[in-house]
């Protein structure tokens, strides 16, 4: 009766949904039933804090570890105040009792709040100049083992393979808001294979608004995305479908993409679940 109660309030429709699930997350988990639940099970229904975090990261690392991967960097792109950041050391924690992988996490922003936007694309009639200033003495102790990358993502991300001889990237959360900002991010995948797990998966924030943002291929990280795709032939970005068969069905789900690296050595691993035989059964019986 009590989880009947709680997946009722929970999954109650918008606009009360996010408020209520996130003060009964944050609440459940000060008790230790709470933990007491398995956490992929937790992470299946959406029993977690943020769990667009712990799907990407659950996943990148089961990933890794069957492709024999021993440590693997979560990207942030937009930290602002790094909420997010602490959220996904959270994840991780729970995430590293299942899979014996490590992780290095990196967040990357200007630290100064959002730049003067420099195309018609960045959604100037939404996002302005100055948003999102980060306080970065205050995250700092707040992180355990995060790592800010400070500056302009134009700047920072070519460098950013030499500068920090990172793990290779199983997965990146991009919320920069402007097209000009994502496009220069998404540059990342332009990286040497080495650096790369063969399937990313990606989290973009801008995608599901309100007629404030009108969202959009045309403009803001939609627009970024096709660009990148339109502009390689062998490596893509797509809609992770597979979130369309998931029991417990939320917004986030559309913001879900993977990366593509077709010609990475270890593309076409085989790691699946599929059984490798089907017996024939006898429908008629």
């Amino acid at each position: 009766m009590f989880l009947k109660t709680l997946r009722k309030i929970a999954y109650y429709p918008r606009p009360l949904s996010l408020p209520i699930r996130t003060y009964l997350v944050h609440l459940l988990e000060k008790f230790p039933l709470h933990n007491a639940i398995p956490y992929e099970i937790r992470l299946n229904h959406d029993w977690v804090g943020r769990p667009w975090y712990g799907y990407c990261i659950f996943h990148a690392a089961k990933m890794a570890k069957r492709l024999g991967y021993k440590t693997i960097s979560v990207l942030e792109f937009g930290v602002a105040g790094g909420n997010g950041l602490v959220n996904i050391e959270k994840h991780i924690k729970q995430i590293k009792k299942i899979f014996d992988v490590e992780f290095e996490v990196y967040g990357f922003d200007m630290g100064t709040g959002l730049p003067k936007p420099n195309d018609k694309k960045d959604l100037s009639y939404h996002w302005q100049e100055g948003f999102f200033k980060m306080d970065q003495e205050a995250l700092e102790t707040k992180l355990n083992f995060s790592k800010l990358v400070l500056g302009d993502v134009k700047d920072t991300c070519p460098n950013f393979f030499s500068s920090h001889s990172p793990a290779p990237v199983g997965c990146i959360f991009v919320d920069l808001d402007y097209y000009s900002s994502t496009v220069e991010a998404l540059k990342i995948f332009d990286a040497d294979s080495s650096n790369l797990l063969p399937r990313v998966y990606c989290y973009f924030d801008d995608i599901l608004g309100s007629e404030n943002e009108l969202y959009n291929e045309f403009s803001g990280e939609l627009a970024a995305i096709n660009y990148f795709n339109e502009t390689r032939d062998d490596k893509k970005i797509a809609k992770l479908r597979c979130l369309y068969e998931r029991k417990v069905r939320r917004g986030w789900n559309e913001m879900i993409y993977s990366f593509h690296s077709f010609n990475h050595p270890k593309y076409s691993e085989f790691i699946s679940d599929t059984a490798q035989t089907q017996p024939l059964e006898n429908i008629y019986q």
